[in-house]
């Protein structure tokens, strides 16, 4: 894309990305407000099905206490054709035999009156039959109780047992018919606590219902005494996220029908908050307030993710269009550079070649000067020619074309060697400090030199003052990170490198401010290429400079292991 129409588009990007700005942050508002009233409403449903859930299971456990008491006691037809005892006997029989929970009450009995006494009668568990019994020693409160209601006293069994009464078969007095007798029953709670309530939890809370909450089931009038409970220790005594009550008897009237006591529909009861048991249920991670608060901050974390994902690809879209920007930037930079790189050899080449057709140099002398002159700027085109393919070739991968062991002696040397007329006329003189007996390194003799040829050429060109100026090269084994390294130093004394470009000095097509204000030859691939080849040979350059100060360009590449060092040396040649 031409860099221009990149310009151009850049305000309308800049404008876009604060479009996208503005939008995430009116979307965040948003959802910071729909995530809290969405909150707030899952709470109120999550408390409404919990409170549902604990009302369902009081309506079914009192539901099988109505049944029961609906099953156990005789209607008027049945005691007038075969006598009360017979006809609770028969009922009991029968309700045993099809109940779903016949363990339900632990005793059941049938209280009447005779002759001003109460009399009891109870239910052999194994045979059915009314027998003749003592009151037992904790049924003192029920006996008490139904002593006081053959006084006309109104009062309430709060007791742990459930009275029936039936009631006489005369006609309706406007006052209710009076109570014949009573059906007492005394529920299992050990079978209660271990069978039916379990069961409810399951149908109500679901199967994992005690990994998920803790509940208790106690006494109203004691709650020190526990009927159930999921866990051995007591719950938290922080407010429960549900509470019911359970044991509500059936409560029916005198009979206002004549086919005797009005009582709720066969198998239905609801929580009346009378209960003699109290239901309460926790969750076991926490409070309804604490897991929405905590599902909020997981969806807002959730949203607000999203959201920044938006913003970092708005951000990232910016930042790729304004390194396309800058890489097309450099890219017509670097055309222009080269077109200029190449217009001056070339122009030089053509016009000495005019010369030399036209007779101009007509003595050896300046045909000789002439030629040299062409052969220079060949030289130098060759040079920039070569640049671009080594670039060419590594960004395809293919730096290094043959490995081969490398003496870093004779490498410097044929560097230096190959580059002296390039030296000589930038008036550099090259002073070289190599250490003995430096071990051997594996690799493309022609890439490597190449490359110390690029740092030598750029400590000529920028390292220089003016006048003679000096270049040094040394060579040292050093111990690395990952075994014996090659350090290969190349220090100049010239005005160094501000810090703010060190950083980019090996970037592709860079070239710093005083190159370009100096109007120093070169394509800013040099020092890039040099990277290419020192890490495809598994080493590492970098810079060490200060302003005013010069620079030193260090590579350093792995030696040859130890083993192979005897092997390598004899095919130096």
């Amino acid at each position: 894309m031409d860099p221009d129409q990149i310009r151009r588009r850049a305000p309308l990007l800049w404008l876009f990305m604060a479009l996208l700005v503005a939008l995430v942050c009116v979307l965040a508002v948003l959802q910071y407000n729909w995530i809290g009233e969405i909150s707030v409403d899952e709470q109120k449903q999550r408390q409404y099905d919990l409170q549902a859930s604990a009302n369902k299971l009081s309506s079914a456990f009192n539901a099988e206490l109505n049944t029961a008491a609906e099953d156990l006691q005789p209607n008027d037809q049945q005691v007038q054709e075969v006598g009360r005892q017979k006809a609770y006997e028969g009922r009991y029989a029968a309700w045993h035999a099809s109940a779903v929970h016949p363990r339900l009450f632990r005793r059941a009995a049938v209280v009447d009156e005779e002759k001003g006494k109460l009399v009891l009668r109870m239910f052999n568990t194994d045979s059915g039959a009314l027998e003749a019994a003592e009151w037992p020693t904790d049924w003192t409160a029920a006996k008490e109780f139904f002593i006081a209601r053959l006084a006309g006293n109104n009062v309430r069994n709060n007791g742990p047992l459930i009275d029936y009464p039936r009631f006489r078969p005369q006609p309706d007095t406007g006052q209710g018919r009076p109570e014949e007798d009573w059906l007492l029953l005394e529920i299992d709670t050990k079978y209660a606590s271990d069978t039916i309530l379990p069961e409810l939890l399951t149908q109500q809370f679901g199967d994992d219902f005690r990994s998920q909450y803790r509940v208790e089931v106690v006494s109203r009038a004691n709650p020190s005494e526990m009927i159930f409970a999921t866990d051995s220790t007591q719950a938290s005594r922080s407010q429960p996220q549900a509470t019911v009550t359970l044991f509500d008897p059936p409560r029916p009237n005198r009979g206002r029908g004549p086919g005797g006591p009005v009582i709720s529909p066969r198998g239905v009861s609801n929580d009346s908050g009378r209960g003699r048991w109290l239901l309460s249920v926790w969750l076991r991670n926490g409070s309804l307030e604490t897991i929405v608060a905590s599902t909020r901050r997981r969806d807002l974390a959730i949203s607000g993710g999203i959201l920044l994902l938006l913003l970092a690809t708005g951000a990232a879209l910016a930042q790729f269009s304004r390194r396309a920007q800058r890489l097309a930037e450099v890219e017509m930079e670097f055309v222009a550079g080269v077109s200029h790189e190449l217009r001056t050899p070339l122009t030089v080449i053509r016009t000495a070649a005019f010369n030399l057709r036209g007779k101009v140099a007509s003595n050896p002398s300046q045909v000789e000067r002439y030629g040299a002159l062409i052969q220079q700027e060949s030289e130098r085109l060759g040079a920039i020619v070569e640049q671009v393919l080594r670039f060419a070739s590594a960004k395809a991968g293919r730096v290094v074309q043959e490995r081969q062991p490398v003496s870093v002696p004779g490498l410097i040397e044929e560097t230096v060697q190959s580059n002296k007329g390039m030296l000589e006329d930038a008036l550099c003189e090259v002073q070289t400090h190599i250490e003995p007996g430096l071990p051997l390194i594996t690799g493309d003799s022609m890439a490597l030199r190449h490359a110390l040829q690029n740092l030598l050429a750029n400590a000529a060109k920028y390292g220089g003052l003016a006048g003679r100026q000096r270049v040094e090269m040394s060579a040292r084994a050093v111990r690395g990170a990952k075994g014996q390294e090659i350090e290969i130093r190349v220090i100049d004394h010239g005005s160094g490198i501000p810090p703010e470009e060190q950083k980019r000095v090996f970037d592709a097509f860079f070239r710093g401010k005083k190159a370009v204000q100096d109007q120093i030859h070169g394509t800013g691939l040099g020092l890039h290429l040099v990277r290419r080849i020192v890490e495809a040979h598994g080493g590492t350059v970098s810079v060490e400079s200060e302003p005013g100060a010069g620079s030193t360009f260090i590579v350093r590449i792995p030696a040859a292991a130890a083993e192979h060092q005897d092997e390598l040396a004899p095919t130096l040649g």
